[in-house]
């Protein structure tokens, strides 16, 4: 494959890597540097029309044109023919420059380093209604409806008895089942609580261009720095203060499930005037993310319907958080808004 690229030199090693839960990565080092190899998963079967082709070379296409904007991110390479993409038989790869940088948390960082976070994402933002052409699709996608209690009602019934050992498979239980079905008792509760407060589905389009997967594993730092924003393989049209209220709930979360507001406060203070967001967006962004976090049992699904424990150590704070938000709703939704 190196070979297709001008400069790289002749490999010398090539090292899978390990952090993150859906990506196939390498470091891949030369006789000229280090680079990044990424395998986009589930990319087969793709030729010059494909449209799985097409949402990549996109993706590639914007990183190019945010970096001219003078945002962190990092484009990948041109092969000898000006391509992004490379199809190995039925493997999708592209090549990228490697940054050396570490992931930080929300603990990690400080309020002034909240306040950047924030303008960070708005000018992600805002870059991407710049740069998107007409022929990436406007952003006219209308919005999604919010889950149906009904739905979730159902869901648990079918994780409690898996959690419970009742499903037939004979597995043995151990602590992270106690826990679980402790969770799932209690939101069963709070949905019955609460299932009057669903929301509407928005009218109208969706506000905008998104990132679509803004955490700190796709957020390199260099010190005190970002310097690479990572991972675009969920740029799409969404609503856009719902991705900083996801995004806030994932940086700042601390291991009890309870998030530090005063952080959110300073973050979403500079997401807001990055991206010229009103407090109302940012209330109802508020409101539909805490629907959907009540509602969400995606690690469940994955340790009991899929048999995946990779995401199992998340689920104590992301299960709490849920819990903790609901009683905190309105000091939750002040910090964003205020």
């Amino acid at each position: 494959m190196l070979r297709r690229y001008p400069g790289v030199g002749e490999p010398l090693a090539c090292e899978p890597i390990t952090k993150g839960l859906l990506n196939h990565g390498y470091r891949v080092s030369t006789t000229s540097g280090s680079y990044f190899l990424k395998h986009h998963l589930d990319k087969k079967h793709l030729d010059d029309t494909s449209g799985e082709r097409a949402a990549i070379v996109r993706q590639h296409r914007a990183t190019e044109r945010l970096q001219s904007l003078g945002v962190p991110v990092v484009p990948p390479l041109a092969d000898t023919r000006g391509d992004t993409v490379t199809v190995i038989g039925e493997r999708c790869y592209a090549l990228h420059p490697w940054v050396d940088g570490l992931h930080r948390v929300g603990a990690q960082l400080t309020l002034a380093q909240s306040r950047r976070l924030g303008t960070l994402l708005g000018t992600v933002h805002t870059g991407l209604e710049q740069v998107m052409a007409p022929r990436d699709g406007p952003p006219s996608r209308t919005g999604h409806r919010s889950a149906d209690a009904a739905d979730t009602f159902a869901l648990i019934d079918d994780l409690l008895a898996a959690a419970r050992g009742e499903d037939g498979r004979n597995t043995p239980r151990d602590a992270f089942d106690e826990l679980a079905v402790y969770r799932l008792v209690e939101r069963r509760a709070l949905l019955e609580q609460h299932a009057h407060r669903r929301p509407p589905t928005p009218e109208g389009p969706a506000t905008g261009w998104v990132h679509g997967d803004f955490h700190p594993l796709n957020l390199l730092y260099r010190g005190a720095d970002p310097v690479a924003i990572v991972d675009w393989d969920r740029l799409d049209v969404q609503p856009r203060a719902e991705e900083a209220v996801r995004a806030a709930a994932i940086f700042f979360v601390r291991p009890a499930g309870e998030l530090d507001l005063a952080k959110v406060r300073a973050y979403a203070r500079a997401y807001r005037r990055a991206a010229g967001a009103g407090a109302g967006e940012l209330a109802a962004a508020v409101h539909r993310v805490w629907w959907e976090r009540l509602n969400d049992f995606w690690i469940l699904r994955w340790r009991y319907r899929l048999d995946d424990r990779r995401a199992d150590p998340q689920f104590p704070a992301v299960s709490a958080l849920a819990v903790w938000w609901t009683r905190a709703y309105e000091a939750v939704c002040a910090a964003f808004t205020e």
